[in-house]
């Protein structure tokens, strides 16, 4: 079976690294992320991660107990860089060749970010993590995903999370919440569903990229996304419920 995509970009919250602990980052879940990427660029696909760091250090909270908002939103993006290294760890150890590229200049441990350079790595079957957001404070990691989606021309953006999909409410407090098949994008943000920030809907929605909402704790969901098979709520489309 054909992967249905070519170029795809995953995008990782910090907290995906965490498993089930409260803080910091868990081996084996890491180990069991990159097992799986590992799998989906054996089959030919070219892929980049954006990672978080909310697992480490969140701006916004920062800034709610009085910190400067940007100089917390810098320091996270520090943290995503240590993500982006343990990711990129995983998958050596696998003989994956990856590349870090950071918005903000790290040259000791990673490369720059370099628009050309990283659809280069991409065509090599390199896989390419984006660490430090997109060098900008006052910008989320999803808003770097769309923005780095658009710029090396993935066909469609993975959201990975800890629930398999998009619900019309809350599942853990309305059991009968029902879940999306397909959303649109205005739908997204008229109904503020909050799957990704309003910003990175925004660029999805002009660049006319889809954005695939499914769980990462489910093993070889990556994989089946990216044979195109039915995980997950899908936002580019009409909306339906499953």
């Amino acid at each position: 079976m054909e992967p249905k995509y070519k170029r795809v970009l995953l995008k990782l919250s910090g907290e995906a690294l965490m498993g089930e602990l409260t803080y910091g980052i868990d081996p084996a879940v890491v180990d069991a992320i990159a097992e799986e990427i590992a799998q989906v660029v054996a089959s030919g696909v070219q892929l980049a991660v954006v990672v978080g760091g909310g697992n480490i250090f969140r701006g916004v909270k920062a800034a709610a107990g009085g910190m400067d908002r940007a100089t917390g939103d810098y320091i996270g993006m520090i943290a995503t860089v240590m993500n982006a290294m343990t990711l990129q760890d995983a998958l050596e150890r696998r003989k994956v060749p990856t590349r870090v590229q950071t918005a903000i200049a790290m040259q000791e441990v990673a490369e720059p970010y370099i628009r050309r350079r990283a659809m280069r790595h991409l065509e090599k079957g390199r896989v390419v993590i984006f660490g430090a957001g997109s060098g900008n404070p006052f910008f989320t990691t999803d808003t770097t995903a769309a923005l780095r989606a658009a710029e090396i021309d993935a066909e469609v953006i993975f959201k990975a999370t800890k629930v398999d999909g998009i619900y019309d409410a809350d599942p853990v407090q309305f059991p009968n919440a029902k879940r999306y098949a397909t959303l649109n994008y205005s739908h997204v943000l008229a109904q503020d569903l909050r799957v990704m920030d309003s910003t990175a809907i925004a660029l999805c929605k002009e660049n006319n990229i889809p954005i695939v909402v499914f769980d990462l704790t489910v093993s070889g969901n990556v994989r089946r996304a990216v044979m195109g098979e039915a995980v997950g709520t899908i936002v580019g489309g009409r909306c339906e419920v499953s």
